[in-house]
């Protein structure tokens, strides 16, 4: 879900089939990477799931990142080719890159691409920290180490197709894999916030709200946000809260105000979270 905007498991499927097949005929295979630079709608995960299904490697590239970040981004990757919208384009750093605009996949020439599987030890994604350097540097991420992620993240948190995740984080931050695709692994409710809500302590208790979500995963500063917007909590609200130190202030009032707390922490290397304490 985006806004008033839905989409089923099979029209998913179908979509996101629909955009693997023009990326395998454009020459996308495994090793290959793809930027993404979108904003945050129905699109942003359509985008991600093709490319994992041409079995080819994802950039995220957040539009609200400077422009010499981006380029640096995609001069660094090596990306071959940058999935986007027609109205960001005006906006796009320099490259070299081919761009599929998703919204005008008709003009792209859909010739016939034999499908390569993409193996265990393949790329998933690639993700630019901040560097201690002060020099950003891509961390490579594999589908064996996504999987063991997902599937352990599913047993821990036993999450079930009766929940729905309020996805509120930047494709950027590695955490957003957890919001977008675990969800997907157990019949679950993606719901994608958007930047104003994400931005907005109230707009985004109003959707925690609306949106029945069962699950919602963030940042201390970003629940902080919402207990200053006067967020009174939910009963059954699993919260998920890393990226920066939980301190106890913090982890005694979310506590009182959703059914669990967990502290999660792991550096982008060792694929998103490698610890987690309820």
């Amino acid at each position: 879900q985006f806004d008033d905007q839905s989409l089923t498991y099979k029209e998913l499927d179908k979509r996101a089939d629909e955009l693997s097949k023009i990326l395998i005929s454009q020459g996308v295979k495994p090793g290959i990477l793809v930027g993404i630079y979108v904003k945050r709608s129905l699109n942003m995960l359509v985008a991600l799931l093709g490319v994992l299904k041409a079995g080819g490697a994802y950039l995220p590239l957040d539009s609200s990142f400077p422009s010499e970040r981006l380029a640096f981004m995609l001069a660094d990757s090596g990306a071959s080719f940058i999935l986007t919208q027609t109205s960001l384009q005006v906006n796009m750093p320099e490259h070299k890159a081919q761009v599929i605009c998703l919204d005008a996949l008709e003009q792209v020439s859909a010739k016939r691409g034999k499908k390569k599987e993409a193996t265990p030890s393949d790329l998933a994604y690639v993700i630019y920290t901040s560097g201690s350097t002060g020099k950003p540097k891509g961390v490579q991420i594999h589908h064996q180490a996504v999987v063991n992620f997902l599937c352990s993240m599913q047993q821990s948190l036993k999450l079930s197709a009766e929940d729905a995740l309020l996805a509120v984080t930047t494709l950027s931050f590695d955490i957003a894999v957890l919001e977008l695709l675990l969800p997907l692994t157990v019949g679950a409710r993606v719901v994608i916030a958007s930047s104003e809500t994400v931005a907005d302590g109230t707009l985004l208790a109003d959707t925690l709200t609306s949106s029945n979500a069962t699950v919602m995963q963030a940042t201390p500063a970003s629940w902080r946000s919402l207990l200053e917007a006067g967020w009174k909590g939910k009963a059954d609200l699993k919260i998920l809260c890393g990226g920066e130190a939980l301190v106890s202030d913090l982890s005694e009032r979310l506590l009182e105000r959703g059914m669990e707390l967990w502290n999660l922490y792991g550096p982008t290397e060792t694929t998103i979270w490698s610890t987690l304490y309820q």
